[in-house]
């Protein structure tokens, strides 16, 4: 699958992209709030491989984030899909990205996950030191709804998205 922005696509992951995906995994200034995976290129493949049986029931979605020439920029990933919510994370830019990939990326879950596939509402969780990631949610309109010791828990719903949309359309098609 493809989804296609102005600047950038995704694709969704194959067994091929699973050094990539490593390689980002591993990168420790990039996965400070990430849970931990095994520097195993082996295992990453068999996971890759699992979460594509996953994709075909239409459970999760692993996206590689590329510009128009197919150069990788980084990851994304919806999870946890429940009737009228879905989660998005693993959200990983490389360091050389342009500015634009981070809010186009999310923008283009959103757009795929509320129009394509019919979800209402969004829940995610961010750790509390994240900041950036924090902010970033906050001034699109995500609300807190929960806490424990470690993460913040929001909820955004399509409506909020529709009103902020607007602010950030230069970034869509």
């Amino acid at each position: 699958m493809i989804i296609h922005g102005k600047n950038i696509i995704l694709r969704t992951v194959t067994e091929d992209d699973s050094n990539y995906i490593l390689e980002m995994r591993m990168l420790d200034h990039k996965n400070k709030y990430l849970s931990k995976v095994d520097d195993d290129l082996l295992k990453q493949k068999a996971w890759v491989k699992k979460y594509k049986e996953r994709e075909d029931q239409g459970l999760e979605y692993y996206f590689i984030v590329e510009n128009k020439s197919n150069e990788h920029l980084g990851l994304i990933r919806v999870y946890d899909l429940r009737p009228n919510s879905f989660c998005w994370g693993s959200w990983l830019i490389n360091d050389n990205a342009p500015k634009s990939t981070a809010i186009e990326s999310a923008l283009q879950i959103y757009e795929f996950c509320f129009y394509h596939l019919g979800y209402k509402q969004s829940h995610f969780d961010v750790r509390k030191d994240n900041k950036k990631v924090i902010a970033f949610h906050l001034r699109f309109g995500a609300k807190i709804v929960n806490q424990d010791k470690h993460n913040y828990f929001f909820n955004y719903d399509e409506t909020n998205y529709n009103k902020i949309k607007e602010k950030y359309k230069r970034y869509l098609n």
